[in-house]
């Protein structure tokens, strides 16, 4: 079985971003934020994309990855490290160790969690089944892989640390669903990267809160059409961003709209 099989593929695509102009405001709680400085071991693989399908998907919801601004930059983790989800959008560095055959010196690569990399419980944890728990696993497109090892090391040795994000704009909510269905991908975070709390305001409602549907997918049933929409986003660190007005009035299915971004 090809490593690129172990993904857990689904196509969400971005149709346009539209910038709203936005009244916005930021908070921060009294939660402590985890280290980020300190190095723990794991191991990474690579796939190689057939085509730029390949750079699609992903179960995290982020849909094409390079309008989504992630690129290539980007990678898979297992389970001990998916956390269900929550952790889509963190950012890690990576860097080789070991092994001075394949090791490329001195590098290091910055990459964000967009998917989900399977067990496989046909094979041990040793002998294939690579994300098998308690495995600590990284799989990587091997554009980015060959930034920081030489392709024939395979299965590497690596550190890796968590970084905080850096991001060109705002964070981007994506409105998807039917009728009183509404879906919002967020996506584009800086600073600790991965959401835990989402909230929605309407003109004609107070604060309602979302439901994580998978990855950074959130969700509510509420009849929100015809009126502007204010987001209510808060981060692991506990961090919260409000951006009041963000989507206009007249908002529709398919758009995604710009915010406030978190510092960093």
């Amino acid at each position: 079985m090809s490593l690129t099989s172990l993904f857990t593929t689904t196509l969400t695509f971005f149709l346009f971003i539209t910038k709203a102009t936005s009244h916005s405001s930021s908070s921060s709680s009294q939660q402590t934020s985890p280290s980020f400085t300190e190095w723990r071991s794991a191991r990474a693989t690579y796939y190689a994309a057939a085509d730029l399908r390949d750079t699609v998907g992903g179960a995290c919801g982020y849909g094409d990855l390079t309008k989504a601004g992630y690129g290539m930059a980007t990678v898979g983790l297992s389970e001990a490290l998916f956390e269900r989800g929550q952790i889509c959008g963190a950012c890690f560095e990576l860097r080789c160790v070991e092994d001075l055959r394949w090791c490329i010196p001195g590098t290091s690569i910055i990459v964000t969690a967009t998917n989900f990399c399977a067990p496989n419980y046909g094979f041990t944890t040793d002998g294939g089944g690579h994300c098998n728990p308690p495995n600590k696993h990284f799989v990587l497109p091997i554009d980015a892989f060959e930034k920081i090892a030489i392709w024939k090391a395979g299965n590497m040795p690596l550190q890796y640390r968590r970084i905080k994000c850096r991001r060109e704009g705002g964070v981007r909510f994506t409105v998807t669903g039917s009728g009183i269905f509404i879906s919002v991908l967020i996506s584009n975070v800086a600073g600790h990267g991965d959401i835990v709390e989402v909230k929605v305001k309407g003109s004609r409602t107070g604060w309602l809160s979302m439901g994580r549907n998978w990855g950074q997918n959130w969700h509510i049933n509420a009849l929100l059409q015809n009126q502007p929409l204010s987001f209510e986003v808060t981060s692991s660190d506990g961090k919260t961003v409000t951006a009041y007005n963000v989507a206009p009035k007249d908002w529709s299915f398919g758009q995604t709209f710009e915010g406030k971004q978190f510092d960093y």
